[in-house]
């Protein structure tokens, strides 16, 4: 489907999805990266025969994880901070998503169905999703959507398998909610609903664009 590549309207509503996330992250890799400095130290200490002491082979390894950590730090912090400004927006448009490097809206006009679904992780936690299900075909390799491309079951009669998965972070969903509430079409509401532990999934990375 035709999406338009225009900018959401200024009194839309924002929720930074990203913000929490990295928030959390990146103080978490920040220390893997140190870990991992402190490891090229040591072994830049033992190349030149500096180090104090002897050295033994559980030492060495023991800084060679020190690497392998600052590594993970690195790998798991850029995505975390460009995630940073990602946001969901609502306005009479549609609904936005922004992953903090692009933006792509799907429309209400091609939309059958708009829900609020959530399932239980673990005693305390719950996870929401927001599904909108389209009316006719979609794009799923486009750039920024691909990744909310989920393909099951109909969550309702008349709608399609296919359809896109926006998770929301718990603490968000009542703002998300009242959003699609205030801006889709009534008749496009299809309510909230309980669904098996997990329900949010991951997408299908042969919908990659590129692939």
């Amino acid at each position: 489907m035709p999406l338009p590549q225009n900018s959401p309207a200024p009194d839309a509503t924002v929720v930074r999805t990203g913000r929490r996330g990295a928030l959390t992250a990146l103080p978490i890799c920040l220390i893997l990266v140190a870990l991992g400095l402190a490891g090229v130290v040591g072994l830049v200490m033992l190349a030149t025969g500096t180090t104090k002491g002897e050295v033994t082979a559980p030492g060495v390894a023991g800084l060679v994880m020190m690497l392998v950590f600052g590594a993970l730090g690195v790998l798991f912090g850029i995505p975390a901070w460009h995630g940073r400004r990602a946001a969901v927006i609502v306005d009479r448009a549609g609904v936005w998503l922004d992953n903090g490097r692009a933006r792509q809206i799907i429309p209400w006009d091609v939309l059958a169905g708009v829900g609020m679904q959530w399932s239980q992780f673990g005693r305390r936690v719950k996870q929401y999703s927001i599904e909108l299900c389209p009316s006719g075909p979609i794009d799923d390799r486009d750039p920024v959507l691909w990744a909310l491309v989920r393909d099951e079951e109909p969550i309702g009669p008349g709608l399609p398998r296919l359809r896109y998965r926006l998770p929301v972070p718990p603490g968000s969903q009542e703002q998300v909610t009242a959003a699609v509430r205030r801006y889709a079409p009534p008749h496009l509401w299809l309510g909230e609903a309980q669904r098996e532990p997990g329900h949010l999934g991951r997408p299908d990375p042969s919908r990659r664009p590129g692939r």
